[in-house]
């Protein structure tokens, strides 16, 4: 197989040495973009490396990469069940822990050296698997007889293309859509809403534009009822999330203003020419005027000149279904010695 560079590093980010996985074109990322994946922005550095700063940081991580194929798993032990390695991000395991056409044999050379060095061989769980994928079936094959493979509950993602632009967006949009959403534009204009778009580029500028999200936050019915990302962990999170996704450029940012004042924003960020949404808000004296609906206008436009080709608002909801018409499935499979 070669000789892969493994990376098994303990508990604290200042410790870890993994300074050559976190830029935007990292080993990491840039394996991302070289297979089809269910949801690629999860599957990236960012989004992994800030949920395990923000939720497990204890968790010893386990990276191995060989030429442009990485495998990057955490571990923990189980209660009665031993241990497990899993997605650094495993409470929605949205991304995938498999990267590149060599990410299969770098799986099996890491539970070898675990299982020789712990005394045990340990459960895997491996998510943001395509069906019918040539990952999955090789997933499979190379654990067929070694251990009991389980099949977990799917995740269902929506998405949209923007092939044709805005304007071939919106044509596949209902007539019923689009009469709503130029009715709203009227209302907002006439009562003075304007929108203002962001990319921060470091950590002071991501601070200062996170602390404009938590405002309106705040003010909308999730912070009234405590319910949203102005709470932690979910603060700490997007926090850090947003500061790494400033170091790579990727952050997408709209505010909606009306005199002189935040009233909403919608954020995400781009992994190659697809767009991921993570989050929305606006505050709620303003709930009768769109502007939920406006940001996500105002964000398609925006992706749209800058010539992103796929819109993922995430896990199905069914507010998602007016602005999408892909639905993707990701599989997870727990692998059991």
């Amino acid at each position: 197989m070669g000789h892969p560079d493994p990376i098994v590093v303990a508990a604290g980010a200042r410790e870890l040495g993994l300074d050559a996985f976190e830029p935007g074109d990292s080993v990491w990322n840039r394996a991302v973009g070289r297979a089809a994946q269910a949801d690629p922005f999860c599957c990236r550095s960012e989004w992994q490396l800030a949920f395990h700063e923000t939720h497990y940081p204890d968790r010893p991580l386990h990276l191995l990469r060989l030429g442009r194929s990485l495998v990057a798993l955490a571990a923990h032990r189980l209660p009665g069940r031993g241990l497990r390695l899993e997605p650094l991000e495993c409470h929605w395991s949205f991304g995938c822990p498999l990267l590149g056409s060599r990410a299969v044999e770098l799986l099996r050379a890491l539970t070898d050296a675990v299982s020789r060095a712990e005394g045990e061989a340990p459960e895997l769980l491996i998510s943001g698997l395509l069906p019918g994928s040539a990952l999955l079936r090789e997933v499979v094959l190379a654990f067929h007889g070694r251990a009991a493979i389980y099949r977990c509950e799917p995740g269902v993602s929506r998405s949209a293309s923007l092939e044709g632009g805005i304007d071939g967006y919106l044509s596949r949009r209902s007539a019923k859509h689009r009469r709503n959403l130029r009715q709203s534009e009227r209302r907002a204009r006439a009562r003075g809403v304007c929108f203002e778009r962001v990319v921060p580029r470091d950590a002071a500028a991501a601070a200062a534009t996170y602390e404009r999200m938590l405002d309106v936050e705040r003010a909308s019915w999730k912070g009234i009822g405590e319910c949203g990302m102005a709470e932690s962990p979910s603060r700490e999170f997007y926090a850090a999330l947003l500061v790494r996704m400033a170091r790579s450029g990727i952050g997408r940012v709209v505010f909606a203003r009306r005199d002189d004042r935040d009233v909403g924003f919608v954020f995400g960020g781009l992994a190659g020419t697809t767009y991921r949404g993570q989050q929305f808000s606006f505050v709620e004296d303003e709930r009768a005027a769109s502007i939920g609906n406006l940001l996500q206008l105002e964000q398609l436009r925006w992706l749209c000149e800058e010539g992103a080709t796929r819109y993922d608002m995430g896990p199905r909801m069914d507010y998602k279904l007016h602005w999408t018409e892909v639905e993707t499935v990701a599989e997870a499979l727990l692998i059991r010695p």
